[in-house]
């Protein structure tokens, strides 16, 4: 087998193992239900928000937020897991416009799943806020691809290190 030969299988395995990472990540937790629910227009505000998801959460390190159009945090308390479900209790909401619930959960097999929805408040209420939260609340988890990269190029290295060695 030449060089090249071996560089080009080297550069398809690398790109399957990319592809293949991918699907697995895939398989985590899913959010398949919100109370209330994507994009709902309300009257007046519930005492809690909940995500349910599609398999089991961790009870420890979970988070969730609701961020009022104030820019002011209206959720209170710790958030509660039971099962697939988080949620938090929330103060009686205040001005109209869009409210923004955050979540931070642990999936059962450990992978951590964050994201965010919105519901619409239409009708002024008469609560008062918690503090008022920093710019960037939504939450994060640690974006995968630069591990794969950091892999790509560890097996690359160690490919190219052997290719040497025969030499």
């Amino acid at each position: 087998m030449s060089t090249l030969t071996r560089l080009a299988a080297l550069g398809l395995l690398l790109t399957a193992m990319a592809f293949a990472g991918t699907a697995v990540a895939a398989a985590h937790a899913t959010l398949v239900s919100a109370d209330p629910a994507k994009d709902t227009q309300l009257t007046t505000g519930s005492e809690r928000v909940s995500a349910t998801f599609s398999e089991q959460l961790q009870t420890m390190f979970a988070g969730m937020t609701v961020v009022g159009p104030d820019s002011n945090l209206w959720s209170t308390g710790d958030p509660k897991v039971q099962g697939a479900t988080v949620s938090i209790d929330i103060l009686p909401l205040g001005p109209v416009g869009t409210y923004t619930v955050n979540y931070r959960v642990t999936s059962a097999d450990g992978h951590v799943v964050a994201g965010s929805w919105q519901f619409e408040l239409t009708v002024r209420g008469n609560g008062k806020p918690g503090p008022a939260v920093a710019a960037d609340t939504s939450p994060r988890g640690i974006p995968a691809w630069p591990f794969m990269v950091g892999a790509a190029g560890l097996i690359a290295g160690g490919a190219w290190w052997a290719m040497r060695r025969r030499s």
